[in-house]
């Protein structure tokens, strides 16, 4: 047969129809699942069978699947589906789906018993009260084989077309070209490497730096390597928008230098973003966009893949034609896209989307990282839990007298859990068993009431529901790749006096959660300006031991950067006051000796607004503007357009911020940068914590915690001055630590370094 399809993935093309509708309602979990179908099968007759293997063809499509049983009795094939709650709340697209299924097994059965007619019925069981629901449809074999047929048909259709555009694919991937004249300084080298990483399916991690054309030079080699490995797709993931917007334009130049290359690329924008109600609940009955979703979903399908390149507004038009939802619309067309842009959460966090369709299709896939270096902060996040007992207090209020008592129980472990504080904050070599054991006890009774009783979106029971059933799962994984921690808040219960808690499970190396998501991948490439030292990263990131580690040269030389270490002057917090009239002076001289544009970056906002008020104070006829906190994106567009290439003076920046990587001021929009401090994180307790989970992990928690990552943000933030092998600037590192030969090591080896005097 030249194509081959699961039962399930049949049927959730061909047959889904009516609404989208995502109220929750609880599921029960794989176990549970298959202790119900184990249920049902007991429940029947001697001679009853169980775990049906059957397939069958249609033209050159074979169709196979597990039926759940058949009874001989009834002459009845069944299929099960267990759920939680009321039979009724299952939504119409599921039960249609579920008929098709059993419909399709039918077939099966009678063609392979040459049964005339049968029995089909769908037996919903529940798992709380171990209740099944039998409905009964009798069909004729002919009946059956005519909805097989149609389906089949449909599918197989689709399925051609499908594989004519793999082969057309991939022969044009074959043939092309790359995109430029010649290669970069270095690009071919990090080309070269990516290709390989794929041949040998394996992870590469690459240290380039800006100017090189990264984004192409990964790209590039990853889809030629296409044909030969048989990827079935890619995945460029990216921290930051601006790094889909790289990753786009590479690929619309690709497509540009070879026209006929069918490429079909898909754009994932986050739901609070590509949501066009946001006041409206995801289903029929209240957003228009829900109402038909799966009757008009073929058509939208068929005209958004002949589009090319589906970015958000491409993507938001052709939905929005159709009628249907463009955010749920493109993750129906991931499966039929060859190159997916989003950002590191739908491959890496919890419940990723993209990781769980490549396991649930086993896709072949390659997966780049853009600026990889943000990883072990967001990764950090994707598996962190924080659980405040305030959102505990909030759902009793709201909780029937059941559940209740239940919260309740939970609130008194909660309660002597904070008299065994000894301060404010405090770290815990494990979380609590009491109190997550009545924790668990009432999710187990929660979930039962939301089964029965339908909450809203925003109701605070179902909030803390799913913020607790989140801590609890990461308390089973618990392990020294995490903290737990409790946070004390006074006087912010029922009265005054009423001590309430924060817990947290803080992860510090995200490393134990990622390490399957390279396993799973054919090969893995993360590349960044800054990912040295290569054995923090390996580390924190759980890379495997065979990744292959490639530094690409700077095409960048010394001549084309002036880099002056300030040394007499101290940026620590205890010294801060006496540095700002010194950085002050600098920055006017520099400015009065070449005047153009700079960036100044400063470890907060209320240090750079105290060096801004003494800029004012002593150099007023210096120009200059500043970085706020929670600037929106016209304010931060705004912000980088002073940068032009007539304009001169200082802008004032946070280390770290929105401006100390991802901006491009080539040429005289900038020509120098000021960074006062060594980007350390800051001390304080929840830090310190962290550095000793470091340490036991690692053995060296100050520079795993400290000084790789403050370094890392100095080296990103400088590099907005270079950005081309054409560029000039000069560089001042403020801070007398900058003359240590540990940091030193940290800073690229292309830099001149010579130091001044402040």
């Amino acid at each position: 047969m030249d194509y081959v399809v699961a039962v399930r993935t049949l049927c959730e093309f061909t047959a889904k129809r009516g609404d989208l509708d995502l109220r929750f309602t609880p599921a029960p979990t794989a176990l549970e699942g298959m202790a119900g179908h184990a249920a049902v099968a007991g429940r029947r007759k001697a001679g009853y069978e169980s775990e049906l293997t059957l397939s069958g063809t249609y033209q050159d499509l074979l169709v196979r699947g597990r039926a759940d049983g058949y009874d001989p009795v009834r002459c009845r094939l069944e299929e099960v589906k267990t759920y939680r709650g009321k039979l009724e709340a299952i939504p119409d697209n599921h039960r249609t789906l579920h008929w098709a299924q059993a419909c399709i097994y039918g077939h099966l059965l009678c063609r392979q018993r040459g049964f005339a007619e049968l029995t089909v019925a769908l037996v919903y069981f529940e798992i709380g009260s171990q209740h099944e629901t039998i409905l009964e449809r009798p069909y004729s074999a002919a009946a059956l084989e005519a909805f097989f047929n149609a389906q089949c048909a449909d599918f197989l259709d689709w399925a051609k077309r499908e594989q004519t555009h793999r082969l057309a694919r991939d022969v044009a991937l074959s043939a092309m070209p790359f995109p430029h004249a010649t290669f970069r300084d270095g690009q071919r080298q990090l080309s070269v490497a990516v290709y390989r990483a794929a041949r040998d399916a394996a992870c590469l991690m690459a240290q380039a730096p800006t100017g090189i054309g990264k984004t192409v030079g990964t790209l590039f080699p990853l889809l030629k390597a296409c044909p030969e490995t048989q990827l079935d797709k890619i995945f460029f993931l990216t921290a930051k928008g601006s790094g889909r917007a790289l990753a786009l334009d590479a690929l619309e130049l690709l497509h540009h230098k070879t026209p006929s290359l069918p490429l079909r690329v898909l754009e994932l924008t986050a739901r609070d973003k590509a949501c066009e109600h946001p006041d409206k609940a995801c289903h029929g009955e209240s957003c228009p966009l829900a109402r038909g979703f799966y009757d008009r979903l073929p058509q939208a399908r068929s005209a958004a893949l002949e589009i090319s390149r589906l970015d958000r507004d491409t993507l938001r038009e052709t939905a929005l034609a159709h009628g249907i939802c463009p955010y749920y619309l493109a993750q129906e067309l991931v499966r039929w896209s060859d190159v997916v842009i989003g950002d590191y959460n739908y491959y890496f966090d919890s419940s990723a989307l993209l990781y769980g369709l490549a396991q649930t299709n086993q896709w072949r896939v390659g997966v780049l990282v853009d600026e990889a270096h943000n990883l072990v902060d967001r990764a950090r996040e994707m598996y962190t839990s924080t659980l405040p007992q305030s959102a505990l207090q909030s759902a009793r209020n709201m909780a029937p007298k059941e559940l209740g008592r239940a919260l309740a129980l939970v609130n008194r472990h909660w309660n002597a859990l904070n008299r065994e504080q000894t301060s404010n904050y405090q770290v815990h070599e494990t979380p609590p068993s009491k109190l997550l054991g009545a924790l668990q006890k009432a999710l187990g009774l929660l979930t039962e009431h939301r089964a029965q009783s339908p909450l809203a979106a925003d109701d605070a029971l179902l909030r803390f529901y799913f913020e607790a059933l989140y801590f609890t799962r990461l308390a089973e994984q618990f392990g020294p790749h995490s903290i737990f921690d409790v946070t004390l808040q006074q006087g912010r219960g029922a009265s005054p006096s009423t001590v309430l808690s924060t817990l947290c499970l803080r992860n510090v190396v995200p490393a134990t959660f990622l390490a399957e998501r390279y396993a799973f991948a054919h090969v893995t490439v993360l590349f960044s300006g800054t990912l040295a030292p290569f054995g923090f990263y390996q580390d924190t990131l759980g890379l495997p031991a065979s990744t292959t580690w490639l530094e690409v040269g700077a095409p960048f030389n010394a001549a084309q950067l002036t880099v002056r270490i300030v040394g007499g002057v101290s940026t620590r917090f205890r010294d801060r006051e006496r540095s700002l009239q010194p950085i002050a002076d600098l920055i006017a001289t520099q400015y009065a000796a070449k005047p153009g544009n700079y960036l100044g970056f400063f470890s907060s906002f209320d240090y750079l607004q105290r060096v801004v008020a003494m800029m004012r104070e002593r150099h007023p006829s210096v120009p200059i503007w500043s970085q706020v906190p929670g600037m929106t994106d016209p304010q931060r567009q705004d912000f980088l357009a002073r940068f032009t290439l007539e304009s001169q003076g200082v802008g004032f920046a946070v280390l770290g911020g929105a401006f100390s990587e991802g901006v491009d001021l080539p040429g005289a929009r900038l020509i120098g940068a000021f960074i006062a401090t060594l980007g350390l994180p800051q001390i304080n307790e929840v830090n310190e914590q962290m550095r000793l989970a470091m340490n036991t992990c690692f053995g060296d928690g100050y520079k795993y915690m400290y000084l790789y990552p403050g370094l890392r943000k100095v080296v990103q933030a400088a590099g907005r001055v270079i950005r081309s092998e054409h560029d000039t600037g000069t560089l001042h590192l403020i801070d007398d630590r900058y003359r240590q030969r540990e940091v030193q090591q940290l800073l690229p080896s292309w830099w001149r370094l010579t130091e001044d005097q402040a």
